[in-house]
């Protein structure tokens, strides 16, 4: 299975002076899970070259299992580095794609116009397309094949208002992802924060935060799976 991983190139977080990326859980979890189901995968942002990691997800407070891989892995370290570039990438080359969250993708893959035509592309092929935590951003302005936003009449999760206030950037985001998902008419339910919970929907998968990374790559490798049979 060829699965592409889009990450953010965004690295300020809003006038705050300080720097965000993507979340290195969100990540590492679906990368290593399919990675040792033999994936092959290939990692791309808008701007290519080095992936910016968001700081906070690189304290000792959220480390994990697949943290630590991750911070031993040159090999993984070396592809963040050196990503390739969004706009060369071909839906058709791929049988999934994977955005993982973090801040930054409120501020470019929520409005690239390549991301945005990539996704759309691999809906109208019915090919999975998983987004967790922040990620969901991302289908802010995607349209489903009949015009309509892609999330409308869809069940989806994603960022909790409340978890935006209890990191206190409700007022530094661009938007928030939950507010957004409802107002693009998405079926919109959620845990408790912090809960490990992840939702799919015909060929969209999302999970509501960085605990929920795991049961996306789970619930994505079975729906590659069932697509390749």
């Amino acid at each position: 299975m060829k699965v592409l991983f889009v990450l953010t190139s965004h690295d300020k977080l809003g006038d705050t002076g300080k720097k965000t990326g993507f979340w290195v859980e969100e990540f590492a979890n679906p990368y290593y899970t399919l990675l040792d189901q033999g994936a092959d995968i290939t990692i791309a942002t808008p701007k290519g070259g080095a992936a910016p990691i968001d700081p906070s997800s690189d304290s000792p407070d959220a480390a994990t299992e697949d943290t630590e891989r991750f911070n031993n892995d040159a090999e993984a370290k070396e592809r963040i580095a050196n990503t390739k570039v969004l706009a060369d990438m071909n839906p058709d080359d791929f049988d999934a794609v994977f955005y993982p969250g973090g801040h930054g993708p409120l501020w470019d893959l929520a409005n690239d116009k390549t991301s945005i035509a990539l996704i759309e592309k691999f809906n109208s092929q019915e090919k999975p397309i998983a987004f967790v935590c922040h990620a969901p951003a991302a289908l802010k302005e995607v349209k489903g094949v009949n015009g309509d936003p892609l999330v409308k009449g869809k069940k989806v999760t994603g960022f909790t208002n409340s978890e935006e206030a209890a990191v206190g950037l409700t007022d530094v985001v661009p938007f928030l992802v939950e507010d957004m998902l409802i107002k693009n008419g998405g079926i919109y339910s959620k845990k408790d924060d912090w809960a490990a919970y992840a939702i799919e929907d015909g060929n969209l998968i999302t999970g509501q935060n960085p605990a929920s990374s795991e049961l996306v790559a789970e619930l994505l490798v079975k729906k590659i799976d069932h697509v390749n049979e």
